[in-house]
């Protein structure tokens, strides 16, 4: 991790940010995707992604209708096992995707303003070294994303 910390903060764009933080969170946990999900107002902005094929990559989905809303309203890391078996997942969203499992860490600024998802295409419980390592990309995430305020969406519900 000390190396992707080193490269965020010489990350001298908000798109290079992202992508470094898209490319670790996949890369790391050997998922089949990766997002990274900005707060715009009351919506969730899927602002990039490393996937093994599209998902929501430029789309906006209300905070409340999804899990990446879920984890920053929370303001906890959600890990589903099997989306199919998940109520705060919305399916209509999700079926056509080859996403099975998930695990979303919020980043917390000290308020949300983000998140970082990642993605299997089969059932996968996420293990407690996985959710670390998620959760301390989301922090070191957060203090690079912070460092273009000009870049980043209005943030909603906490300002």
């Amino acid at each position: 991790m000390s190396e992707t910390t080193d490269r965020l903060a010489e990350a001298a764009t908000l798109e290079e940010v992202q992508r470094i933080v898209r490319t670790t969170a996949r890369s790391s946990l050997a998922a089949h995707g990766a997002t990274l999900v900005l707060l715009d107002g009351d919506l969730c902005y899927y602002a990039d992604e490393d996937s093994m094929s599209p998902l929501w990559k430029g789309q906006r989905f209300p905070a409340a209708n999804c899990i990446s809303g879920w984890a920053m309203l929370n303001r906890q890391t959600v890990a589903i096992r099997d989306i199919r078996f998940d109520s705060r997942i919305p399916q209509e969203a999700y079926r056509p995707t080859f996403v099975r499992s998930l695990l979303m860490a919020p980043i917390l600024r000290p308020e949300p303003i983000g998140a970082i998802g990642c993605y299997w295409a089969i059932p996968h419980a996420a293990t407690p070294a996985e959710t670390e390592l998620l959760e301390s990309l989301a922090l070191v995430a957060g203090e690079a994303l912070e460092r273009f305020p000009e870049g980043l969406p209005a943030r909603g519900f906490f300002n």
